[in-house]
C-alpha cells in the first residue's frame, strides 16, 4: 500500500504509517491471523482501526479493496501524458487519481490556470506544455475524423 500511495503523492505521513505498520508487522513473533482471532491487532505498535480493518479484510478474503483501487491502472490516452513536456508518470497518475484531471481539457484548463506549477513534480513551461497538448489534441482530431 506505501508504495502505491507514495506513486500517487498521498499524504507522506500516511505512506509513512503504511511502511512503519508494515516493517512492524513483519517483525512479529507472532503469527498476524492468530493476533488478528484473538482481536489483538490494535494493541500493535503504528496499527490502528482503518489499518486493523484492512489486515482484516485481506485474511478473510486475500486481498483489500482499497489496494486494488489503488493499483487500477491509468487509460492509455491518460498514460500518454507522461511523455508531454514538464510530465512524469507519478505527476499524471498524481493528476487522474487525486484531482481527477481525466481529460487533455481538463490538463489544459489547469494549466492555464497556473495551478499545475504549484504540483510536485512538475518541472517544465506551461507556454511548452500547452503547445503539446494543443499538438496532442489536433492529431488526436485527425485520428477520429472518418
Amino acid at each position: 500500500m506505501a508504495e502505491r500511495l507514495a506513486t500517487q503523492r498521498a499524504n507522506p505521513y500516511r505512506v509513512r504509517a503504511y511502511r512503519k505498520a508494515a516493517d512492524t508487522i513483519e517483525a512479529l513473533e507472532e503469527d498476524i491471523a492468530d493476533v488478528a482471532s484473538r482481536q489483538g491487532l490494535e494493541d500493535i505498535e503504528g496499527i490502528g482501526r482503518d489499518l486493523a480493518d484492512k489486515i482484516e479484510e485481506f485474511l478473510r478474503t486475500g486481498t483489500i479493496h482499497a489496494y486494488e483501487a489503488l493499483r487500477t491502472p491509468l487509460p492509455d490516452a491518460v498514460k500518454t501524458w507522461a511523455q508531454l513536456p514538464g510530465l512524469s508518470e507519478s505527476l499524471v497518475a498524481y493528476l487522474y487519481t487525486r484531482l481527477h484531471i481525466t481529460t487533455l481539457t481538463d490538463l489544459e484548463q489547469l494549466v492555464r490556470s497556473h495551478m499545475l506549477r504549484t504540483a510536485p513534480g512538475f518541472s517544465g513551461s506551461e507556454d511548452r506544455l500547452l503547445e503539446a497538448i494543443a499538438d496532442l489534441t489536433r492529431i488526436r482530431t485527425r485520428e477520429e475524423a472518418p
